[in-house]
């Protein structure tokens, strides 16, 4: 009898490589597919529920309308000068020019809700690896990440659009005076959207790195890098913030990497999910055979956190990601670099220019590639979409409800004399529940922008806030130059702002 099996072997080893490949095909189709859908999702969710004006929006938003946002806000952080010339001079302008001050507000929504699908646009066209793995990569870390800030106008949301273009262009921007020029203004556009940024600078020149460090490519991009490094530090130096506001952002930059933020409902939840989903998959994998087919185990752990996610959405569940919202910027921060560095390992390895001294490192690489681990991240991939849906459906159900009890209170005739004028109304008027929705410091200018006509009767303030925005001087300005908004709404912004700022 003929020995068949080294043919037997030569065939299992021939269908786990089609099948692991089958895998790793539907997985990057599910991570295109979900990315493209959140970056539309994200413009066309935001317009709708006007969630550009969410927590410090609100502030962003009506300097928009007042056509005041360099005075009001931008001269204070000239390191995130991109943003400002992306959204905000453009939505100005425009008011400007139609004297319409709402349209306005929506352009600058419009902008900054587009900027994820404008990056991945961006980084198609950039990526020249071998199926495009950076593209893939960008699509999956919009649809796990990006989620997770939805809603409030952190600028590292413009940080995490552009990090992906300006990493494909590093590896793969051709070796010419435009393709270097064209290096350099994408890392300038970067590192100028948030302090932040100048991570995903280093992150990006690490992946460069491993192409070896006499690669053309990384010495184009460290040359790049630190050019577009001493632009940054000249425009921060040119601009330096006000007294007032100098404090409150060393404040605020010493808590950037607070690892209290990690303790809100939502990652809580995302991290019981995700250990859950290992575990039950770990499971149903060492049951795997006629009963559980070992292809379809990511699919039955996916459905028992699916089930368990259900029960405890009806019945338990009573969190709301809201202001969180703001804080997991970090989470951005810290994890896009991550997903780029998976990135450019399954690039280069692909390519075999994978240069990399660490011992043991390479052997990850096939792991990476194997049919379990596909199938888990594919599975995990799933739980963490579900969930993004249900939590973002909750937040902007709520997001309505609160803006249309702001919209009552501020063209209605109850007032607060107490608070010091007679045109402010206490934001404590409104429920418990939906004050959650609430951002202290920017409440009166969403009244302003929730009213019929930009023309509120009251401000709604709220009177345990410590923190404002605007100077009695800077508000007097505004008031008395010409602007397309009522002048009556920004008398209401001025009489408050000289209560506590002169």
């Amino acid at each position: 009898m003929p020995d068949t099996s080294g043919t037997r072997n030569a065939q299992g080893r021939a269908g786990a490589g089609l099948g692991a490949r089958s895998d790793s095909h539907a997985l990057r189709n599910l991570a295109v597919s979900v990315g493209v859908l959140w970056s539309a999702a994200f413009v066309v969710v935001g317009l709708h529920y006007d969630l550009q004006m969410y927590g410090d929006g609100s502030l962003f938003a009506y300097a928009v309308a007042v056509q005041d946002a360099w005075a009001f806000h931008w001269h204070n952080i000239p390191g995130r000068l991109f943003v400002y010339l992306y959204a905000y001079l453009p939505s100005e302008a425009y008011v400007g020019w139609f004297g319409d001050a709402r349209g306005g507000v929506v352009l600058y929504g419009l902008l900054f809700f587009i900027a994820p699908l404008l990056g991945l646009i961006a980084t198609y066209a950039a990526d020249r690896s071998e199926g495009r793995v950076v593209f893939v990569y960008a699509c999956a870390s919009t649809a796990i990440l990006s989620p997770l800030v939805f809603g409030f106008p952190t600028e590292v949301w413009v940080s995490h659009a552009l990090f992906w273009p300006a990493l494909a262009l590093c590896h793969h921007a051709r070796a010419s005076v435009g393709g270097i020029m064209l290096v350099f203004a994408t890392l300038l556009a970067l590192l100028l959207t948030h302090a932040g940024a100048v991570l995903f600078g280093i992150a990006i020149l690490m992946t460069v790195a491993l192409r070896g460090t006499r690669d053309p490519a990384f010495l184009r991009t460290v040359g790049v890098f630190f050019l577009a490094m001493a632009v940054w530090s000249t425009v921060r130096e040119s601009f330096p913030p006000d007294d007032h506001m100098a404090r409150i952002l060393r404040y605020a930059a010493l808590h950037v990497f607070d690892i209290a933020i990690l303790g809100g409902k939502l990652v809580l939840l995302l991290m019981a999910a995700l250990a859950g989903y290992a575990v039950a998959f770990l499971l149903f994998h060492g049951f795997s055979g006629d009963n559980v087919p070992v292809e379809k185990v990511h699919v039955y752990a996916a459905s028992v956190v699916v089930a368990g996610l259900a029960a405890y959405w009806l019945w338990f569940d009573q969190a709301l990601h809201a202001d969180n919202r703001y804080y997991l910027r970090t989470v951005l921060i810290v994890a896009t670099p991550g997903f780029g560095m998976l990135a450019a390992l399954q690039m280069l390895a692909a390519e075999k220019r994978l240069d990399l001294p660490v011992p043991h490192l390479p052997r990850l690489i096939p792991v990476m590639a194997g049919s379990a681990t596909i199938r888990l991240a594919a599975g995990a991939f799933a739980v963490v979409t579900l969930i993004h849906v249900v939590e973002t459906g909750k937040f902007v159900s709520g997001w309505t409800q609160y803006t249309a009890v702001v919209r009552k209170l501020a063209t209605g005739a109850a007032s607060d004399p107490a608070l010091g004028d007679a045109g402010l109304v206490s934001s404590q008027r409104i429920g418990t529940e939906l004050n959650r929705l609430s951002w202290f410091s920017t409440t009166p200018y969403l009244s302003v922008l929730v009213a019929p006509n930009l023309k509120p009767q009251r401000l709604v303030v709220d009177p345990d806030s410590a923190f404002f925005w605007l100077s009695c001087r800077t508000a007097t300005a505004n008031m008395r130059a010409e602007r397309a908004l009522p002048v009556e709404s920004r008398r209401l912004v001025r009489a408050e702002a000289c209560l506590h700022r002169r």
